[in-house]
C-alpha cells in the first residue's frame, strides 16, 4: 500500500489504524504487532481497572495504572506507532489523557462524546497527537473551532465513525439505516468541513474512515472518497495476537448475519453486538439493576441500569459469554478462523492494489 499516512507529522507506513476495543481486546498484545506491521497500535483505556485489579488500589486508580502497564508492555514489544483510545464518557477521563501524554502515547483517539477538553492536558513538549472521533461534519467543526479559540490548537486528524461500527454509535437508532448517515456519505462531508480550517490555518487534518470496512477493496473505495486512512476494529478480533480470550474470538466466527444485533446501552447511547442469551435475559427483565463500586461512566444512570456493562464486558473478554456479550461491527459475521496480524495486513494490502489496479484500467 503505497499511501503513507502523515498525522501531525507521524508518518505511519500503512494507513491502517486498528480500533481501540474495550473490555480488554485490543490491549499491548495487539496494538504491538499491529504497530510492527506498520500500521497504528491502540490500546483501549476502558476497564483496565478490571483488566489490572490491584487489592490496594480502587477501581479509577487501578485503571491509570493498568494504563500505564499496557503502554510500557507495547513499547517492550514494538518501536512502531502505538495509541490509546479513551472514551469522553469515561468519569476518568482526564487522567487517563493525562496518563497517556505522561507515558509519551503517539496518539490519543477519543469518542463516546466530544472531547472539548483535550488540547489542556498537553504539556510543554508532549509529543501526543489528539484525533477526536466523530459521527458528523457537524461536529468535527465545533470541535475545530472550540480548540482553535480555547487552546489555539487544530485535531491532527479526525476518525469519521459511520453507523457500521462496533461497540457504542454516535447516532439515533433511527439513523442506523438510513443511506444518508452511510460512511460513504459522511467521509466526504467531514473532508469538506475539515479543508475549510486547513485552508484558513495552512495545516493537514487528515480524514481517517471507521465503521464496517472489511475488505482492502472498501479501504480502496472510501479512500477514493477522501480518506486518507482507515481504522479498523472487528478484522482484528479474530487475530491470534488480539488480547481476547479463544472464546470471544469464538463468538464472532460462530456468528450469523441475524446475530448482528442493536442494544440499548446502559450507558444511555445505542451498541452493536453479537446477540446471544445475555442478552436476551436482558430484554427479558431476568437482569436487575446493582450497587455500582466503579463510577466509571458519567454516563451510566445506576439505578435504571439493567446491568453492570464494564462487568458485561469483563466477563466477555475472559471468555464468560454467559455474564455477557460480544460487541462487534455490522461484518464480523464474516469471519471464518482465526489468523495473524501479519496475514492480515498481507490480505488487506493485496486487495487494496487489486482494487486500485482495476480502478486504473
Amino acid at each position: 500500500m503505497k499511501q503513507e499516512l502523515n498525522i501531525g507529522g507521524i508518518k505511519i507506513p500503512v494507513p491502517i489504524i486498528q480500533g481501540g476495543m474495550g473490555v480488554g481486546i485490543s490491549l499491548s498484545g495487539l496494538a504491538a504487532a499491529v504497530a510492527n506491521e506498520g500500521g497504528v497500535g491502540v490500546i483501549s483505556a476502558a476497564g483496565l481497572g478490571f483488566v489490572h485489579r490491584s487489592p490496594t488500589l480502587d477501581y479509577l486508580q487501578s485503571n491509570i495504572e493498568g494504563l500505564k502497564k499496557e503502554i510500557r508492555k507495547a513499547r517492550e514489544h514494538t518501536k512502531g506507532i502505538i495509541g490509546v483510545n479513551i472514551m469522553v464518557a469515561m468519569s476518568n477521563f482526564a487522567d487517563l489523557a493525562r496518563t497517556s501524554i505522561s507515558e509519551k502515547a503517539d496518539m490519543i483517539f477519543s469518542g463516546a462524546g466530544l472531547p472539548f477538553e483535550l488540547p489542556k492536558f498537553l504539556t510543554p513538549g508532549s509529543k501526543t497527537k489528539l484525533v477526536p472521533i466523530v459521527s458528523s461534519a457537524r461536529a468535527a467543526r465545533i470541535i475545530c473551532e472550540k480548540w482553535k479559540s480555547l487552546y489555539d490548537y487544530l485535531p491532527d486528524a479526525f476518525v469519521v465513525e459511520g453507523p457500521k461500527a462496533g461497540g457504542h454509535l454516535g447516532f439515533k437508532k433511527e439513523n442506523l439505516e438510513d443511506s444518508h448517515y452511510a460512511l460513504e456519505e459522511l467521509v466526504p462531508e467531514v473532508v469538506r468541513e475539515v479543508k475549510l480550517f486547513e485552508d484558513k490555518y495552512q495545516c493537514k487534518i487528515p480524514v481517517i474512515a471507521a465503521g464496517g470496512l472489511h475488505t482492502g477493496k472498501d479501504i480502496h473505495n472510501i479512500m477514493q472518497a477522501g480518506a486518507k486512512g482507515v481504522q479498523l476494529g472487528t478484522r482484528f478480533v479474530t487475530t491470534a495476537e488480539c488480547d481476547a480470550s479463544p472464546r470471544f474470538k469464538q463468538t464472532y466466527i460462530d456468528a450469523k448475519i441475524d446475530d448482528m444485533e442493536i442494544i440499548q446501552s446502559p450507558v444511555g447511547m445505542p451498541g452493536r453486538a453479537i446477540h446471544n442469551k445475555f442478552l436476551d435475559k436482558v430484554r427479558s427483565g431476568m437482569k436487575i439493576p446493582m450497587r455500582c463500586p466503579f463510577h466509571c461512566i458519567r454516563t451510566c444512570n445506576v439505578s435504571s441500569s439493567p446491568y453492570c456493562i464494564v462487568t458485561a464486558l469483563y466477563n466477555a473478554y475472559k471468555g464468560n459469554m454467559k455474564g455477557g456479550y460480544a460487541f462487534a461491527g455490522a461484518n464480523a459475521y464474516l469471519a471464518t478462523k482465526i489468523t495473524t496480524v501479519k496475514e492480515l495486513f498481507r490480505e488487506l494490502v493485496d486487495e487494496w492494489q487489486d482494487a486500485r489496479l482495476k480502478s486504473l484500467h
